[in-house]
């Protein structure tokens, strides 16, 4: 037993399949399942191939409305003077401020790994200085000879 709906169908009505499958057969159309978990399932009579091009515009209307998320790098060394760092930090306001996470990175070079504790502390400060514009999304962890961090902006109310 099958619901039957569509258009060209005067009212909503519960039928065995193979009147279903004989009555979209009548009208030149197909039958077209739905809602299969519902009870009965759900079948409607409209002409398949209009169907998937329906079903394809909706899914690219979708997919065009969707937000795109742009991440920035900045980068930082593990002795990054202040000026360097509040120029940077000007950077990342502005990022956020257009939507655009921002991954801040720190980056050892050769046996500048032993400042690794420098580098995670900078990372934290850049963090509480961003604390207004934006959310922690992962805290900083060490991959190899980079410390990363990335933060995205907060939602605007």
């Amino acid at each position: 037993m099958v619901r039957v709906v569509g258009d060209n169908v005067p009212e909503v009505k519960v039928m065995p399949i193979r009147d279903a499958l004989r009555l979209a057969d009548e009208m030149e159309l197909d039958l077209i399942e739905i809602s299969p978990k519902a009870d009965p399932p759900v079948c409607r009579i409209a002409d398949y191939q209009k169907f998937l091009y329906q079903q394809k515009k909706k899914a690219k209307e979708i997919k065009a409305k969707s937000v795109k998320m742009v991440v920035k790098e900045i980068r930082f060394g593990p002795q990054t003077d202040d000026h360097d760092y509040n120029f940077k930090l000007r950077h990342a306001e502005n990022f956020l401020k257009e939507g655009a996470k921002v991954k801040a990175y720190v980056f050892f070079r050769g046996r500048s790994i032993v400042f690794k504790e420098q580098g995670e502390i900078l990372l934290l400060r850049f963090a509480t200085d961003l604390e207004e514009l934006a959310k922690v999304e992962s805290m900083p962890k060490l991959e190899g000879k980079k410390m990363n961090m990335i933060l995205a902006p907060k939602p605007k109310k």
